[in-house]
């Protein structure tokens, strides 16, 4: 018998047992559809995280006293918290001694305040960054209106602020913004300049904060924070190029240790991450969910395999005589065999695609729910069908034996 008249049988055999079928099918889908929502949930939150973690250049990488993402535990909190704080000599020594660098700036951060035009008042959520020049490229942010904070602002410590979209736009509806005056924790600014929107799935505040020189900012609000820590200066680093970068990231290790004095043998008593290494630790953190997501969806499938088995016994048994009758008339055991091993694979890849289509489904209400971008993951799905073939493979394959072996007269005596 050719493997496509076994086919055609197979599910002939299929539609002629409907109830059956579809019991049988109700494991199978299941555990795909387990498999592929997980999958497809995280793909899409990974999509998102990925794009939100991209907002450093592709050339780019940071240096900080703290933990990219923070810390994961609470005694590398505590060890984080001894380091010492990062500097703007610091930053001003690699920009010096790194010779495969092009851009190197510095950013200190504070949070909780307001900003004010005439009449017209933010928020007490603004977020202001003390910044230099290599802000926009370094950060991929880049100056829409106006322009962008230069040297010499920084250097004279010139007192002008370059505003975020949304700041702007609360401030200024209806005005160019552009060399106004306008007061940000009480204090007066002129604005030079505002950056374009960036929005965030999470709602971050990438448009609602402001950038001031860094000069400005170390002597308007000193050494130490609100919680009376002291302040730690991010250093942001451009490569020369792409290739550079980890040659880049190694020479201003070497920098920062001898800066900071940190001796042969120690780790390193500061961070340095860039979009790859964020990204790299988050999917370590999913890789331990996708492996349980995985193990409960195999768990699942064998238990709908060992089903499948008993369910085609039965069928075998109910269908005896049919057996006897083409044993009768010439059907030889492979074709048996065949018959209703691609019955039980059949089966399966039926019960694998609704899964797949389901799973796919219920995945993406994350999407749905929270306007994340939606996530297709095309090799889960392809992986589950491979293994719903596998799994009708194996567990299709004693009962198919069992009706190729069974002796034609007594079939055919079989009420």
């Amino acid at each position: 018998m050719q493997i496509w008249e076994a086919f055609k049988m197979a599910l002939s055999a299929i539609r002629a047992n409907k109830l059956r079928s579809f019991l049988t099918l109700i494991g199978i889908i299941s555990g795909v559809a387990s498999i592929i929502a997980v999958m497809t949930g995280i793909s899409v939150i990974q999509k998102t995280i990925e794009k939100e973690m991209s907002v450093l250049g592709t050339r780019t990488f940071q240096v900080q006293k703290f933990a990219a993402g923070g810390p994961t535990s609470e005694e590398e909190q505590r060890k984080i918290m001894k380091r010492k704080v990062v500097t703007v000599a610091q930053a001003d020594a690699i920009r010096e001694k790194v010779k495969t660098v092009d851009l190197v700036g510095s950013e200190l951060w504070d949070f909780g305040y307001k900003a004010k035009y005439k009449n017209i008042s933010t928020n007490s959520n603004l977020t202001i960054c003390g910044g230099t020049p290599e802000y926009p490229e370094n950060n991929t942010h880049y100056v829409r209106l106006g322009r962008n904070l230069s040297h010499e602002d920084v250097k004279v410590g010139r007192k002008v602020v370059v505003l975020g979209h949304a700041v702007a736009e609360e401030l200024f509806p209806f005005t160019d913004p552009i060399e106004k005056r306008i007061k940000v924790d009480g204090r007066r600014y002129k604005v030079i300049g505002v950056f374009e929107e960036k929005k965030s799935a999470f709602g971050a505040g990438f448009d609602n904060y402001c950038l001031i020189p860094v000069t400005v900012f170390q002597r308007t609000y000193g050494r130490f924070n609100k919680q009376g820590r002291e302040r730690s200066v991010n250093v942001t680093v451009r490569a020369k190029s792409a290739e550079l970068l980890q040659d880049a990231i190694e020479e201003t290790r070497m920098v920062m240790r001898f800066e900071r004095n940190v001796k042969p043998g120690e780790e390193d008593d500061f961070t340095v991450f860039s979009n790859d290494s964020m990204i790299k630790s988050f999917n370590d953190v999913t890789a331990g969910v996708k492996a349980g997501a995985f193990l409960i969806g195999l768990i699942a499938l064998i238990v709908a395999g060992i089903g499948i088995m008993n369910i085609m016994l039965v069928s075998v048994t109910e269908r005896t005589r049919e057996i006897g009758i083409r044993k009768s008339l010439g059907a030889k055991r492979r074709s048996i065999l065949t018959q209703f091993l691609l019955e039980a694979i059949v089966l399966c890849n039926i019960g694998g695609v609704v899964g797949v289509l389901a799973g796919f489904g219920l995945g993406n209400v994350v999407s749905i729910l929270t306007g994340f971008a939606n996530a297709v993951p095309l090799e889960w799905a392809v992986g589950g069908l491979v293994f719903c073939t596998i799994v009708g493979l194996i567990f299709g394959m004693w009962p198919a034996v069992v009706a190729s072996r069974l002796d034609p007269i007594e079939a055919l005596r079989y009420e």
